[in-house]
């Protein structure tokens, strides 16, 4: 089993880029590519040589880096095969269901759209590890500029569905406000009064909020917790569809 290496490392204003290094056969990927210097200094700082990009979805703060970073490298592009036409420099479109090597392991398509039309998701189950772009965030979840909130809870829906103890790389760096969301939505949910106390901690000392964990998100992320009583009870929607709640979360999520 690939034994693979992860460094996480801030971008532009609140984006986090990650390097996955494979130490066996030298590969190393870079999930999405924010903006070229902060990619290179990542690499020059841990010794390693970029050969794979690995794309959540178009948007310029995921895509910004790709030209320059392949024209020095010549790395491979993989990203959505529905966005590939508003990708620049992509070699590889991918899809729901289908699996490629990375360097000894072996990465997953996960299609979540709803954010954007095609984003996608990368698990890498033998790391039991899981690179989610906008579609879920730390105690939140992206914005649904592309699709429905039906499509969205279904996206949402199967990263629900990985093992519980699933790490989760996101997109960006937004876990404080959404505790204070979250806390207001659902204020009988000790876990999560503990967690906002525990982030507060974490961005007072400089340090990041992620990786998350499944198990994690489950207790503590109303987007994910459209069954809980308490929820739907303050959203008057005791007997709505799982999406229905969803919905009426993401628009108040949206005027906050």
């Amino acid at each position: 089993m690939a034994n693979l290496e992860f460094h996480q490392f801030p971008c532009l204003d609140d984006n986090y880029g990650v390097l996955v290094h494979d130490p066996a056969t030298g590969t190393t990927a870079s999930i999405d590519a924010p903006e070229a210097d902060a990619v290179r200094e990542a690499l020059a700082a841990k010794g390693w040589r970029l050969t794979h990009i690995l794309v959540t979805h178009h948007h310029h703060d995921h895509t910004a880096g790709i030209a320059e970073l392949k024209a020095e490298t010549r790395c491979t592009v993989l990203g959505p095969a529905k966005e590939a036409e508003r990708i620049v420099g992509l070699d590889r479109g991918v899809g729901e269901g289908e699996s490629f090597a990375l360097g000894s392991a072996q990465v997953h398509v996960i299609e979540t759209p709803g954010h954007t039309a095609g984003h996608v998701a990368y698990w890498i189950p033998g790391q039991a590890t899981v690179f989610v772009g906008d579609t879920l965030f730390a105690m939140g979840c992206g914005r649904v500029f592309e699709g429905t909130y039906e499509i969205m809870w279904s996206s949402l829906s199967k990263l629900k569905r990985l093992p519980a103890a699933t790490r989760i790389y996101c997109g960006h760096e937004y876990t404080a406000q959404n505790g204070r969301f979250c806390r207001d939505i659902e204020p009988g949910n000790a876990a999560i009064e503990a967690r906002v106390a525990e982030v507060a901690a974490l961005r007072a000392a400089g340090r990041p909020t992620l990786p998350t964990r499944l198990d994690r998100e489950l207790e503590t992320n109303v987007f994910l917790r459209t069954r809980s009583p308490e929820i739907r009870a303050r959203l008057g929607l005791g007997t709505a569809e799982d999406w229905q709640v969803f919905a009426a979360l993401r628009e108040r999520k949206n005027k906050a």
